[in-house]
């Protein structure tokens, strides 16, 4: 949606609270051992209701990681 055309519509607040609404999305994630499936960014962009190509044979980028979970939280944070 066009946020110059929803601020003629609604008034400055709208595009306003859009905007925070996806910035906050965008920092929702799970453990770094466990895929994130942006189930709120999705919905935010009307995303939710669709099916594509990696809904049914998976984005290889989201596969599935075996790893010590310990570790890999550890080295997100920085600390190894």
């Amino acid at each position: 949606m066009n946020f110059s055309t929803l601020r003629n519509i609604q008034g400055l607040h709208a595009p306003l609270k859009l905007q925070m609404e996806y910035r906050a999305a965008r920092q929702i994630q799970r453990l770094p051992f466990l895929p994130s499936s942006n189930l709120a960014l999705d919905t935010l962009r009307g995303n939710d209701e669709s099916i594509g190509f990696e809904d049914i044979l998976c984005d290889p980028a989201q596969s599935e990681m075996m790893g010590e979970p310990h570790l890999m939280v550890e080295y997100n944070l920085g600390l190894l």
